[in-house]
């Protein structure tokens, strides 16, 4: 076959950033610390439900819409930290992972050119599912170094062909985390323009500075909010694929039109230790974020030590940097040359922008990750100081 199979308008996807830079690593035995997974496992009583449910037999399809007693766990967390309330049957919707949830939604609500405004720099994944869809994304960029939302620009973005807002916070790769007024006039815009907002808030738990405010809690939102989580950052098993999505019925329901015929269902053995972890008192969820926070500080000191342009982010497990102190602008070359330089993988930041220049000369460093290896890589990143 002489041509590309693959339809024009995926022909630039290509394959992600992530595969590249972990082989990269693999490769050249470099410590990772591009890809954001932790280097240890969660809680052990949580893999312990996840036997138990194997030994028991629970190895079939899971419902469509979830074990019960995981939709139940995501309502009790929802309205614990939250004190949103919602119905298990008809608000709560299992997807294998957040990823999952994400494409979903921009299968089930965009149609062939409508806008979907995004944060930029945003996960590669969310430009991928708005292309699927056939949608057009608009990007509301986040500049450095402190990220913060353009209002301005975001109002000045709606069309008559805008249809969603795709948000992230805490926000991937920046860190940041949208405060209280940025929230009020990203809701102000779609009920102005009757728009759905797509949230993903995978990170909630990993706050640092500032404090995570569901959207969906704001005045007349939660009816048109659909808040996407899962559990692989907050319980380190980024592995299993849990995630869900909450918010009014009719929006659960349009993404379990196009669930139901991508996986289905997913992770059955996994979902009721999954629900478990939801229902862990609040010590686990703080020891989570205060041994983030030291590992933030220890490698964000250590970029800083080194000559990078630290942004040091408000929540996540990443961290940008600038690395043109260091004599470098082009965040591309420099990741696919520091594996060689230091023995170390981070990634460019330019991969999440359509404003490409942008993003060049950033790059995103992972920091969930135990405290000897990121002192092994701040070490190794020495080398770079001139």
């Amino acid at each position: 076959m002489t041509r590309n199979p693959l339809v024009p308008r995926l022909q630039g996807l290509g394959a992600t950033i992530f595969a590249e830079m972990s082989a990269l690593a693999l490769a050249t035995d470099s410590i990772n610390l591009g890809q954001g997974f932790p280097d240890v496992d969660g809680p052990d009583e949580i893999k312990q439900r996840a036997v138990d449910a194997i030994w028991a037999g629970r190895n079939q399809y899971a419902p469509g819409p979830g074990t019960p007693e995981l939709r139940s766990a995501v309502v009790h967390h929802q309205q614990h930290w939250y004190g949103i309330e919602l119905d298990p049957d008809d608000e709560v919707f299992v997807t294998a992972g957040a990823t999952e949830a994400v494409t979903a939604a921009m299968l089930a609500l965009v149609d062939t050119g409508d806008e979907v405004l995004a944060l930029e720099p945003y996960y590669d994944s969310y430009a991928a599912a708005i292309t699927m869809a056939g949608g057009v994304r608009v990007p509301v960029t986040l500049r450095a170094p402190d990220f913060r939302l353009d209002v301005d620009r975001l109002r000045t973005a709606v069309t008559p062909r805008t249809k969603v807002i795709l948000l992230n916070s805490p926000h991937n790769p920046t860190g940041a985390v949208l405060r209280h007024d940025e929230l009020q006039a990203i809701a102000d815009v779609a009920i102005e323009h009757d728009l759905v907002v797509v949230t993903d808030e995978v990170y909630e738990h990993l706050v640092y500075d500032g404090q995570h405010i569901p959207i969906s809690t704001l005045p007349g939102m939660f009816e048109r909010t659909l808040t996407i989580s899962s559990a692989g950052k907050t319980f380190g098993l980024t592995g299993w694929k849990v995630g869900w999505a909450t918010g009014p019925a009719e929006l659960v329901d349009a993404i379990r039109t196009t669930k139901q015929f991508m996986t289905y269902t997913n992770a059955a053995p996994m979902q009721p230790a999954i629900a478990h972890g939801l229902m862990m008192d609040d010590p686990y969820f703080n020891t989570l974020r205060s041994d983030l926070r030291r590992k933030r500080d220890l490698l964000c000191k250590g970029l800083a030590d080194v000559g990078f342009d630290v942004f040091v982010p408000a929540g996540t497990y990443f961290a940008s940097a600038d690395i043109r102190p260091l004599g470098y602008d082009d965040g591309f070359a420099f990741c696919r040359e520091l594996p060689k330089l230091a023995g170390v993988v981070a990634i460019p930041h330019a991969v999440f922008y359509d404003h490409v220049e942008i993003g060049r000369p950033l790059v995103r460093f992972a920091f969930c990750k135990r405290d000897e290896v990121l002192a092994e890589a701040v070490d190794r990143l020495r080398k770079l100081a001139h």
